[in-house]
């Protein structure tokens, strides 16, 4: 795990801490931790990892001093109130949150009461309603966010930088993940003028849409890729890389993803 990224998970698990520490009734209480994530166990474990060392770091043992509750919405939106209202049933003393914004509102509105913990979903919080602002959040969320999103622009202008002909960006987007539609829709074409380039978004909503959106792809043949980060991209990263490297009879393309 690289330096930034340990940072950041020590920094999360610190505020997490502080809030057990908070929370505690009682000298000896066994806090309860509440571990939600948009994904699947095996693409976060290494994250939930990094927390549990951190925190261990810091004197928090799970299995001695703390418990943690995992539940998983598996990349599945319409499981996120499902799970984050599992763990408000449970009782737990903190949430730590691993997802965008979708998932943080999701336990948001499962509970006013229990604190919430971000651990970095890439979007503007204030923006999304999350909290109130970053230096006074306000209710019962608190964390780190990556502002992810706010980055796109700089990525075309890399893009640009190292292929200085292209001047037509494929981008996709899942309608799904709000924070994606908004980069796509509002913020990217702001800067694409700026680098006089054009973009060409086109929606993906699931699995099976790739297949169609390469077909049409082989016949526009735009000069790069742009693939946002979502849990979607995420699960079929290598089948649009795959795709960018056999693009149309060896056609040099340039992809960009994160």
């Amino acid at each position: 795990m690289n330096k930034v990224g340990w940072c950041s998970i020590l920094v999360a698990a610190t505020v997490l801490a502080a809030g057990v520490i908070a929370e505690a009734q009682q000298p000896k209480k066994v806090s309860r931790i509440g571990y939600l994530s948009s994904f699947d166990p095996a693409g976060e474990s290494a994250r939930a990892e990094g927390i549990r060392l951190a925190l261990r770091e810091l004197g928090y043992i799970e299995g001695q001093n703390i418990t943690i509750e995992y539940r998983y919405a598996e990349g599945k939106n319409d499981r996120l109130s499902e799970v984050a209202t599992e763990l408000v049933r449970l009782k737990v003393d903190i949430i730590v949150v691993a997802g965008g914004t979708g998932i943080i509102q999701a336990a948001k509105n499962a509970t006013k009461a229990i604190p919430i913990v971000m651990t970095g979903g890439g979007s503007d919080p204030v923006e999304a309603g999350l909290v109130e602002s970053l230096a006074r959040p306000g209710g019962n969320v608190t964390g780190i966010t990556t502002l992810a999103r706010e980055l796109g622009g700089k990525r075309l202008e890399l893009l640009k930088e190292a292929v200085p002909k292209i001047t037509r960006v494929a981008v996709f987007y899942d309608p799904a993940t709000p924070a994606g539609v908004r980069e796509v829709k509002k913020l990217l074409p702001v800067d694409a003028r700026a680098l006089k380039l054009t973009l060409q978004p086109w929606e993906v909503r699931g699995t099976d849409d790739f297949e169609r959106v390469f077909a049409a792809l082989n016949k526009q043949r735009p000069d790069g890729l742009y693939a946002p980060g979502s849990v979607l991209m995420r699960e079929n990263q290598k089948r649009i890389v795959d795709f960018a490297l056999k693009w149309v009879h060896g056609v040099r393309h340039e992809l960009l993803t994160y």
